[in-house]
């Protein structure tokens, strides 16, 4: 309980110093936005700080935080090291960084800014790269809500199947699976309306009402893991406790840098990079960036906190001592283990409300995805998207491969976005250290080069030993591989950035 809450502690510690001193070396001024400047009334919308903050959280906390924390949760407590420094030094910088950016460059997506700042090569990688990645993520999160919902209706909430489960009537026949194939189809016609319409109309308007549920989820499930604990019923396992892998299967799934890539968007999310440019179109000021920003990856970072806790918690075995097994046995994070804990710590009447919170997170990710993909799509052709005809044009081949995705296996889908989020997290980082050391101040970008270079490590790492990536090195090989390809990096930006930039400073002093 004391490692759980001392991680709240330092996430909130976290937004209001270390994001201070974000914002204090960027340098926010009073120029125009780009919604001030040029209005379209679909994508450039001004928008309040306050909405602006709610979107941008619901925007960005998909199934990462919660399938991802709970799945990392697998590996014991120190994913709480990982959630709560990750979030503080390397997610809410990223974020910030490129919706700033973005705000400064006219709205341009991440592709366009990384173009900008790491060269045309870049430019092209980030470009397919961004609408590959953007694509998965609506897939991921179009089947993994569906999943949950159809649990709901054909397990009522006491957790048994069929009319033994209290699931009405109207719902009897239908299986889970037969519910997952049908509610896929209606989260997607709402996502091709939310990929469609002005973004006031649809994703400003029902947000609040998801919100309200993703806050009362949030404080429901983490009270009643505490409550627990204090019980004796459920005990959390103290960092102290379980400093050690503790994956059942340890000698086949290191921690490094699978716990690291698993957790995803619990900590740093290059899906984020594609959707902070969306609210950086609707931002009044340059002044609320640090709030709407940083400020939601700390949120985000405190839901991941939470669920990790509860499951680690929640299928604690005891008897033999402290395990993970329990959380290992009903799959990690997935529909299945959420739908439990859920139940199993609020009730029928509590696990309802919960439970719509976390189908919330995914279906408002989803939506926004799909959108940004549109909105990259328009960047990279140069397609003027005021007209329906020319948002129809993009929107419909983007969501007929999102539904034709959807039939593949779910877990090879998740751990393909997993890898390619965290990669484009790490190039984002590259063009914000780029940025801060050219235009603010040479030492100024390693808030982010730093970072950068452990995301650089994690991602080559995993592309090494995956099996899914199919090169499945020996492990030491694929520590060595990636540590090196990270000081590479490092070493060619101070060379060929930092180098320039002290130069540069030094002459301007003079």
């Amino acid at each position: 309980m004391y490692s759980f809450l001392g991680g709240l502690v330092l996430l909130i510690l976290g937004y209001l110093i270390y994001g201070a001193i974000v914002n204090a070396i960027f340098g926010p001024d009073d120029r125009e936005t780009p919604c001030v400047k040029h209005p379209d009334g679909v994508d450039f919308v001004p928008i309040s700080a306050g909405r602006a903050f709610l979107i941008q959280l619901l925007n960005i906390a998909g199934l990462g935080p919660i399938f991802g924390a709970l799945t990392g949760a697998i590996w014991g407590p120190q994913v709480y090291l990982w959630i709560v420094f990750g979030t503080i030094f390397a997610g809410a910088v990223h974020d910030y960084l490129v919706g700033m950016l973005s705000i400064r460059n006219d709205g341009a997506s991440v592709s366009e800014i990384t173009g900008k700042y790491l060269g045309g090569f870049m430019l092209q990688v980030m470009r397919l790269f961004s609408v590959v990645l953007l694509v998965m993520v609506g897939v991921v999160f179009m089947v993994g809500p569906a999943g949950l919902l159809a649990l709901m209706l054909t397990q009522g909430t006491s957790g048994a199947v069929g009319a033994a489960g209290g699931a009405p009537a109207l719902f009897m026949g239908y299986g889970a699976a037969d519910w997952t194939k049908i509610l896929t189809v209606v989260i997607l016609v709402y996502y091709f309306l939310a990929t469609l319409l002005p973004i006031d109309k649809v994703i400003g308007k029902i947000y609040p009402v998801f919100g309200l549920c993703l806050i009362f989820m949030a404080i429901g499930i983490g009270g009643m893991t505490v409550y627990n604990h204090i019980q004796g019923t459920k005990p959390m396992i103290e960092l102290w406790e379980g400093l050690y892998n503790m994956h059942p299967k340890a000698d086949t799934m290191p921690i490094w840098p699978l716990m690291f890539i698993t957790v995803a968007c619990g900590a740093i999310s290059g899906f984020h990079a594609t959707q902070s440019p969306m609210m950086a179109r609707c931002l009044t000021s340059e002044r609320q960036g640090r709030f709407v920003f940083y400020g939601a990856m700390v949120a985000e970072g405190i839901i991941a906190l939470i669920w990790a806790s509860a499951g680690i918690a929640f299928y604690n075995a005891t008897d033999g001592g402290f395990s993970t097994a329990g959380l290992l046995a009903v799959g990690g994070g997935n529909s299945t283990s959420v739908y439990q804990i859920s139940v199993g710590l609020l009730g029928p009447i509590g696990s309802i409300l919960a439970l719509l919170g976390v189908v919330a997170c995914p279906i408002t990710s989803g939506d926004t995805a799909f959108r940004s993909a549109r909105l990259t799509l328009a960047d990279w052709f140069k397609i003027d998207q005021k007209g329906f005809a020319p948002r129809l044009a993009l929107a419909l081949p983007l969501l007929a491969a999102g539904y034709a995705i959807s039939f593949l296996d779910y877990g090879i889908v998740w751990r393909y976005f997993s890898w390619s989020n965290q990669t484009l997290a790490m190039i984002a980082l590259w063009a914000g250290a780029v940025y801060l050391a050219r235009n603010v101040g040479s030492g100024k970008g390693f808030i982010a080069a730093i970072p950068a270079a452990f995301m650089s490590a994690v991602s080559i790492t995993y592309f090494c030993i995956a099996p899914e990536c199919y090169l499945m090195l020996e492990r030491n090989m694929a520590y060595g591989i990636g540590i090196i390809a990270a000081m590479l990096f490092f070493a060619i930006y101070w060379i060929r950035v930092f180098v320039p930039a002290s130069k540069a400073d030094k002459l301007k002093k003079a």
